[in-house]
């Protein structure tokens, strides 16, 4: 019998339990060690998350993973390009987002649900409406991959459909469950597409890809107030027609 022959078979999920933890107990972590993650274990998830399905197995997603000295220099360019253009307005004119990840006027319920989701995340870390300095600070974080030893960039052909980008999302759903499985925590980030231009120039990223968004991926720090924050989820009802 030829590779070609051979019988396909589909794992069996001898603890449908173990799954729904790792569904369950994904959330965003904003507060990391700085506990390095073995390359091979990284290997396992980006092949864990290559299963994602892709229409017509085009299979979009391209990955770049920064460690060490390559994710230090993106912070800091970053932060710096950041704190420049807080200072100088014509500065901040010149980083739009890779694309329209948010709508350009908000709207209810989704209005409501972001500031709920932001005033819970400031409130627990005592930050109170009006303190821009201590607001700009927490968003910095993100440049500052929340201090996780390891950044994700997750880019795709931009002459492709909008439909990549829902290829790309579950792809990016597949590593953060994976990652929840092998004791590890992320953080989705679309900050990162604000200064696109230099996340992919720092990359080497070629002139025909796009941004999809960043990942901090490390070991959640336990004792962090900031990782006791669970966004709230809807009850099923509420987002659910069901037809008979």
């Amino acid at each position: 019998m030829n590779l070609h022959e051979a019988p396909i078979t589909t794992p069996t999920v001898i603890d449908p339990a173990s799954v729904d933890a790792a569904i369950r107990g994904r959330y965003s972590a904003r507060a990391f060690l700085p506990q390095p993650v073995p390359r091979e274990l990284l290997t396992q998830l980006l092949r864990l998350a290559s299963c994602a399905p892709s229409g017509v197995n085009t299979q979009p997603w391209k990955v770049y993973v920064l460690q060490g000295a390559s994710r230090d220099a993106l912070v800091q360019q970053v932060c710096a390009a950041q704190d420049a253009a807080r200072d100088d307005p014509a500065l901040a004119a010149q980083h739009v987002a890779a694309y329209d990840y948010y709508p350009a006027q908000w709207f209810d319920p989704y209005l409501a649900r972001r500031r709920e989701n932001g005033w819970g995340l400031y409130g627990l870390l005592g930050i109170t409406k009006g303190d821009k300095e201590a607001m700009y600070q927490q968003h910095q974080r993100n440049y500052r991959l929340f201090d996780a030893p390891v950044g994700i960039m997750l880019t795709i052909d931009r002459r492709l459909g909008r439909g990549s980008l829902l290829d790309a999302g579950m792809f990016l759903q597949n590593l953060m469950i994976a990652a929840r499985a092998h004791g590890l925590d992320t953080c989705p980030q679309a900050a990162w597409l604000d200064y696109h231009r230099i996340v992919m120039s720092q990359l080497g990223a070629g002139e025909d890809e796009l941004l999809v968004c960043g990942v901090a991926l490390g070991y959640a720090d336990p004792q962090a107030r900031v990782n006791e924050f669970r966004a709230p989820r809807l009850p099923v009802d509420s987002f659910t027609t069901w037809l008979d």
